[in-house]
């Protein structure tokens, strides 16, 4: 496979590099794509020194088979359609695509048939809607009738301001990008502030999830909250299923739930699972409050299964269907 990466010198853009290299695909050229503002700078891959090239408009010129694309949704509006022009298929990491209709949004183990041999974008979905779609798909059997979601995200998520206004806070300086300091408190603010009170990290749990499960009216609410841990988000799932349940019968789903680590008599933490590609699942229990409720706790790795190692899931099992005789 010939790959390009743009946004190759941010937080992601360095975690696609890591997951490539662990994954061991058959790559033979990686290409790095950046703004001006990174140009000389080198990326090593493979024990090779890849330099970091200045996207433009020819950049997909020399036939690249996958783009991996985290570099924002500007970026993504401009130069994807370009590289999908090209030949290319687009895993894009920003939000620019997720809700277009003619544009798949991807989780592999759940609807990698939502994607078409003619599908040159995909996109990739919102780092904390992935980790929660994956338990959601195995309760599917019983019915989902109402998901409420509270999550607790990593500064990782806000991206290298995010990290730097932690590391700032611990140096006892005031933050820089967030609205309040993060460092010994919660912020119950996660993008920008909707009309109706909702953030816009809100909405996109709501809808891509409504999306990638294919339950365009499920109903759904979701409260997204920042936390001063560095990387791994959490998120607390309670269900409301349209049918009774064993609950052993839910343990034993979720265990067979492929991309599912489930914990039976512990409880997963973000630093239990960063640098890990799998959903991790705990504190699996009824909800006496209504009828047929569940409770999960469901933490992931961000910026890997968040984010980075979806996609180069997304280009590794394309590439297995491709070479499947």
């Amino acid at each position: 496979m010939r790959i390009a990466i743009v946004g190759a010198t941010g937080l992601v853009g360095q975690t696609f590099i890591k997951v490539l290299e662990e994954y061991h695909l058959n790559i033979s050229e990686l290409a790095c794509f950046a703004s001006s503002r990174s140009a000389g700078k080198t990326i090593h891959f493979n024990n090779q020194a890849i330099p970091v090239e200045v996207l433009d408009e020819h950049s997909f010129d020399r036939g690249f088979d996958y783009a991996l694309f985290s570099a924002g949704g500007s970026i993504s509006e401009k130069y994807a359609p370009i590289a999908a022009k090209a030949g290319c298929i687009v895993v894009d990491n920003s939000s620019q695509w997720r809700m277009d209709p003619s544009v798949p949004l991807v989780v592999p183990e759940i609807n990698l048939n939502h994607v078409q041999a003619n599908h040159g974008i995909i996109a990739n979905p919102n780092c904390s809607t992935i980790q929660s779609v994956i338990p959601l798909n195995a309760l599917k059997a019983w019915g989902l009738k109402r998901v409420v979601y509270t999550t607790y995200q990593a500064v990782s998520g806000s991206g290298q301001k995010g990290v730097d206004d932690l590391e700032r806070n611990l140096k006892q300086l005031p933050s820089t990008f967030y609205p309040k300091n993060i460092l010994h408190n919660v912020i119950p603010q996660i993008d920008v502030f909707l009309p109706n009170g909702d953030t816009k990290e809100e909405r996109k749990m709501i809808d891509e999830t409504r999306k990638i499960l294919d339950l365009p009216n499920l109903s759904i609410t979701a409260t997204c909250v920042r936390v001063p841990v560095l990387n791994g988000h959490s998120v607390a799932i309670n269900v409301e299923l349209e049918n009774d349940f064993d609950l052993n019968d839910i343990l034993d789903a979720l265990a067979k739930q492929e991309g599912i680590r489930l914990m039976r008599d512990a409880y997963p933490t973000p630093l239990d699972v960063s640098g890990q590609d799998a959903v991790f699942v705990g504190r699996v229990r009824r909800d006496d409050s209504i009828p047929n409720g569940l409770h999960l706790w469901v933490v992931a790795d961000n910026i890997r299964k968040g984010a980075a190692a979806n996609a180069v899931q997304i280009v590794q099992k394309l590439e297995e269907k491709r070479h499947v005789i």
